[in-house]
């Protein structure tokens, strides 16, 4: 397995593991890699520093740190996502398209849609983001 650091055409950094560079190869090639924070599909390689041999104790603490602060920021995230806008289940899609296409006032709104159905409001040219929604304290 190999750790790549990767950027969008947007500058968002972000980190994915592949089998093997050829891998990470035919994956960006065919267009496969998604920016988590914005859906581009223009992928680069950035710039990565080696990582010099670390103990399993020194590696293993590490990425807790790296978890724990990932999921303060999923949950900081899930709070403002509920703060800000208005909460339509699963009639996401249907509600997404009413704003997009004018039939519904435009404001804000989060809920539940299938893959399937955000691919399809994406190729219509609306807008969605697909967040991890982590439950709320350290359950």
């Amino acid at each position: 397995m190999i750790k790549y650091e990767l950027k969008c055409r947007k500058d968002h950094v972000f980190e994915a593991w592949f089998y093997d560079s050829a891998t990470y190869d035919k994956q960006a090639a065919g267009g496969k890699i998604v920016c988590p924070v914005c859906n581009s599909r223009k992928i680069t390689k950035a710039p990565m520093a080696p990582r010099i041999g670390k103990s399993k104790g020194e590696v293993a603490a590490a990425e807790a740190k790296e978890v724990a602060v990932a999921m303060k920021a999923l949950r900081e995230l899930r709070d403002h996502v509920e703060k800000n806008a208005d909460y339509v289940g699963d009639q996401f899609a249907e509600e997404a398209r009413k704003i997009h296409y004018g039939e519904a006032d435009k404001r804000n709104i989060y809920g539940e849609a299938t893959k399937e159905e955000a691919r399809e409001l994406t190729e219509e040219g609306i807008d969605v983001a697909m967040i991890p929604w982590v439950p709320r304290g350290d359950a």
